[in-house]
């Protein structure tokens, strides 16, 4: 797993939320922080996908090292612009993403991921479904793959930048969740969906 690395992405605009949720506090860490936890036991190093915006107040928490501010090149927002921007930072990894704004994710869904990535080294993208639709923020995506979608962007090729829509480019494996499972995917986007966390 040398070539893997691990990526958190706080890149949106937590408008519904109305505060970054990257630095939403769950019990004493941040969202953020939280989900590099979760990755530390693993032996991959892991960055923090930011915006411009929100890099400065990112840097007050984290140290710049584990920062990647979104590559000013990108015309769009959103996850891909986040992976593409680490993929340019890094192009001889292989990244597993992870969203900040899923913290009832589980280490145990992550070490699934990379059997399936272990065992399939053939493919380009790793991920689970979630009554047949992929679950594209917990997933791996191999630096090959990346390569290709960034140069369908570069020709003009890609023309929507959602991540299922880049599943849909890329040779990728998938496994069905199990119902019990589906909870650890669930992502907050409003205050009131916090009660009880």
């Amino acid at each position: 797993m040398e070539k893997l690395r691990g990526v958190i992405l706080c890149g949106g605009k937590s408008l519904r939320m109305g505060t970054d949720k990257g630095l939403i506090k769950l019990h004493a860490n941040t969202w953020a922080q939280t989900a590099m936890d979760k990755l530390a036991g693993l032996p991959v190093p892991t960055l923090l996908s930011v915006s411009e915006v929100q890099y400065p107040d990112y840097l007050e928490v984290f140290s710049d090292q584990h920062l990647v501010k979104d590559n000013p090149d990108m015309d769009f927002h959103g996850p891909l612009a986040g992976v593409l921007s680490v993929h340019l930072q890094h192009p001889e990894d292989d990244l597993l993403v992870m969203a900040c704004d899923m913290p009832l994710m589980e280490i145990s869904m992550v070490k699934e991921l990379l059997l399936l990535y272990q065992e399939q080294p053939s493919a380009a993208a790793f991920v689970f479904t979630n009554n047949n639709e992929p679950e594209p923020l917990c997933a791996i995506y191999t630096a090959r793959g990346l390569a290709h979608v960034y140069q369908l962007w570069l020709a003009k090729q890609l023309t929507r930048h959602s991540m299922k829509f880049v599943l849909g480019h890329l040779h990728t494996v998938s496994a069905p969740l199990k119902d019990f499972q589906k909870k650890y995917f669930r992502n907050f986007n409003a205050h009131a969906e916090l009660n009880g966390l």
